[in-house]
């Protein structure tokens, strides 16, 4: 099994693509091992020193490092994923996650709402799971989108960046009923 191993624009966090499922739909976010309960691939993640966040997306797995040296660390996380792959342990996949929080806006919001998730869904999404992360909508009151970053995006450097000059740009643009866009 080939694994192959990406970076991020967050230097604590690598994007490892096994080529195979990880996930049938969604994302799942998992920042302790308490939380990885019911995902076995994100339990053997967690059982190596210094993982301190694991984030499912359909074919890949960021990992996120609490402190330590790649170098260390690369070698047992390829090791805990091949051997979630040849265990057998993948037929049962975690559940994911929902991408959205419903309801968080005003009912007079919905048709804008409608448009600022499509353009998440369509634009904004498959650009940052490049990156290993996710955007999901938090939001939406008195002109000001709250966005959540996820995975690998989650306390990044540049997310902030990110959120308010290209994120907000976008949905501006398209939605003018929006004046900003803000971490949620």
């Amino acid at each position: 099994m080939f694994i192959q191993i990406e970076p991020t624009p967050n230097p604590a966090t690598l994007k490892f693509l096994p080529g195979r499922l990880v996930l049938v739909d969604g994302t799942a976010d998992y920042r302790s091992k308490l939380e990885a309960g019911s995902s076995p691939l994100a339990l053997r993640l967690f059982n190596i020193k210094n993982v301190s966040g694991v984030f499912l997306g359909t074919d890949f797995v960021s990992v996120t490092k609490s402190n330590g040296d790649w170098q260390h660390l690369k070698p047992a996380i390829l090791g805990a994923i091949m051997d979630y792959y040849t265990s057998g342990d993948s037929s049962k996949a975690a559940p994911s996650s929902n991408h959205d929080v419903e309801g968080n806006y005003a009912p007079e919001d919905a048709e804008v709402v409608a448009k600022i998730k499509e353009l998440l869904e369509t634009r904004v999404r498959p650009a940052v799971a490049q990156d290993g992360g996710d955007i999901t909508f938090f939001g939406f009151h008195d002109g000001i989108v709250y966005l959540s970053m996820r995975g690998a995006c989650a306390g990044c450097p540049s997310s902030t960046a990110t959120l308010r000059h290209g994120i907000e740009s976008l949905i501006r643009y398209f939605c003018p009923e929006v004046k900003a866009v803000e971490a949620a």
